[in-house]
């Protein structure tokens, strides 16, 4: 299992960017999975950000601190997680990584579904930097 994460590097307060998390060795129409996006600063905690979980229909998960401005979808043709993020922060900018879970998470809840200690697997991350 491999995810490489894309489209990271230097976006403007309040602009957008779209990162890609595309998956290899294993097929997101043929397996239950839950795909998660992080993001850590220097000196601070790993934050998780938006999840995807294909056991619950596809139910998507936000932390409170992008809810409204980030969303998270899934393109099974192309094997890839999309996080677009729009409102963009300057304190935010971080190193941004997927991860994955595969198997069956249902009625995890949200805190669960972002903590990073869930997922077996991970990309090695994208810098995003937001200028002010």
């Amino acid at each position: 299992v491999q995810l490489v994460e894309s489209g990271g590097g230097l976006g403007q307060a309040g602009g957008s960017l779209r990162l890609c998390c595309t998956a290899a060795g294993f097929d997101l129409d043929d397996v239950n999975y839950a795909i998660t996006w992080f993001r850590q600063a220097p000196g601070k905690d790993r934050e998780g950000i938006s999840c995807i979980n294909s056991s619950e229909g596809g139910r998507k998960y936000y932390a409170n601190s992008v809810k409204g401005r980030f969303t998270i979808s899934s393109d099974d043709a192309k094997n890839t997680v999309y996080l677009e993020m729009t409102r963009m922060e300057p304190e935010k900018s971080a190193v941004y990584s997927c991860a994955a879970y595969l198997g069956i998470n249902i009625g995890i809840g949200r805190q669960g579904m972002l903590d990073p200690v869930r997922y077996h697997y991970w990309g090695e991350g994208t810098q995003v930097t937001v200028s002010s």
